[in-house]
C-alpha cells in the first residue's frame, strides 16, 4: 500500500488524497443520479451515495497500488 505522495515538495497522506478525489467524483456522480426519474423512490438515497463514496474510494486506492509509478511514492 502506498503510504505517502509527494506533491510539489509536500508529503501527504495517500488515503486523503483518494478520498479527497473519491469525495468529488461521489458528489458529481450524485447530481447526475438526482436526474433519473425514480431517484426519489429509494428508500434511502444516502446510505446509496455513501456505498458508491467507499466504492470509487476503493477502486481509486486499487488503481494507485497497481498502477502508480513508485517515483511518487516514499
Amino acid at each position: 500500500m502506498i503510504e505517502e505522495l509527494h506533491l510539489f515538495g509536500i508529503y501527504m497522506p495517500a488515503a486523503l488524497v483518494w478520498a479527497s478525489i473519491a469525495g468529488l467524483l461521489a458528489y458529481w456522480l450524485r447530481n447526475l443520479l438526482q436526474h433519473i426519474p425514480h431517484y426519489e423512490l429509494l428508500w434511502h438515497p444516502g446510505v446509496l451515495e455513501l456505498a458508491l463514496f467507499a466504492l470509487l474510494w476503493w477502486g481509486l486506492t486499487l488503481l494507485a497500488d497497481n498502477f502508480l509509478p513508485r517515483a511518487w511514492v516514499s
